[in-house]
């Protein structure tokens, strides 16, 4: 996606937590320059926004009179305007609906997407900020219908059906691994991070077989190397897998899947990938910067861009 010979039609900002990615897209969605800066929204001094943005973009702006939107945790209650979520199933045409419009002190406008929201089976509620925007590039591609994994410390599982956001999931694999190595009797025997396949496929087939059992199988992640079944240095890897072949268990039980879509690029990614060949279901790599190819397809549908 890099044309240097297109003419330069909108500006995509794909702004999260940790990080800041602006894409200036050509007439075709190619991106034709990038800029990417480790200032996500908590690391924006002051919280001010839109003078960051300011000074990222403003050369382009300066360049071209161009539409701008933005995606990501930029729109969350931490971030520069809280906007609504909207309820699913949903698709392009309703996020291109729902912009939020901010007129900045010069007369800029942005249109913010919104994040999503459904209701799990105990009616509690789900919430994505950013991974919208992804999911339609996604669509944009022609992929219509199936189940989609965003790996992450948030980790979402997307199912998508004609064309639109059916229904998602969050699994916080992540941050319960994080919380317990660093803080559990857990950690104590976790020494050492060399790569240890052999533990790590261990713990995927133990979670993903019985994921209602986790927190007995969780103990095994101290009586396995405390009687030499595997090694102290084998530790981190067995509960890496038995983590995310639990989380894979409960994302495709009850369901015919035997493909997943996986978004993203990252050595987290592939230890996805690695968890569901051994759990026997395929998977399909999709294109990175799929944010950006978002933001050109709802701003063609919303006419902000000529089709």
């Amino acid at each position: 996606m890099n044309s240097a010979g297109s003419d330069p039609r909108l500006i995509g900002i794909d702004w999260g937590t940790t990080s800041f990615r602006a894409y200036l897209l050509g007439a075709g969605g190619e991106i034709l320059r990038r800029l990417e800066a480790r200032r996500g929204i908590l690391h924006v001094e002051g919280g001010d926004f839109e003078g960051f943005f300011r000074e990222q973009v403003e050369p382009w702006l300066g360049e071209w009179d161009l539409p701008v939107i933005a995606s990501g945790m930029i729109t969350s209650r931490n971030g520069w305007i809280e906007t609504p979520y909207l309820d699913l199933p949903a698709g392009p045409a309703e996020l291109a609906e729902n912009l939020t419009v901010h007129r900045l002190s010069s007369g800029q406008e942005l249109r913010f997407i919104t994040g999503a929201t459904a209701l799990d089976a105990t009616g509690a509620p789900d919430v994505m900020r950013g991974e919208e925007a992804e999911i339609v590039g996604l669509l944009d591609l022609g992929v219509s219908d199936g189940l989609i994994v965003m790996p992450g410390t948030h980790s979402k599982w997307v199912r998508v059906e004609s064309g639109r956001i059916a229904s998602f999931e969050t699994f916080m694999t992540g941050d319960v691994f994080s919380a317990l190595r660093e803080a559990t009797i857990l950690g104590k025997l976790m020494q050492g991070t060399n790569p240890a396949p052999q533990a790590f496929e261990r713990g995927v087939r133990a979670g993903h077989g019985t994921p209602e059992a986790l927190l007995h199988r969780l103990f095994h992640a101290r009586t396995l190397p405390l009687t030499g079944v595997i090694g102290e240095t084998e530790t981190a890897d067995f509960l890496s897998g038995l983590l995310i072949g639990t989380e894979i268990g409960a994302a495709t039980s009850g369901s015919q899947t035997d493909r997943v879509a996986i978004v993203g690029r990252s050595d987290l990614a592939q230890r996805y990938a690695d968890a569901m060949e051994i759990a026997g279901i395929g998977t399909t790599q999709v294109p990175s910067d799929l944010a950006a190819r978002g933001h050109y397809a709802i701003a063609r549908m919303a006419g902000l861009v000529e089709t």
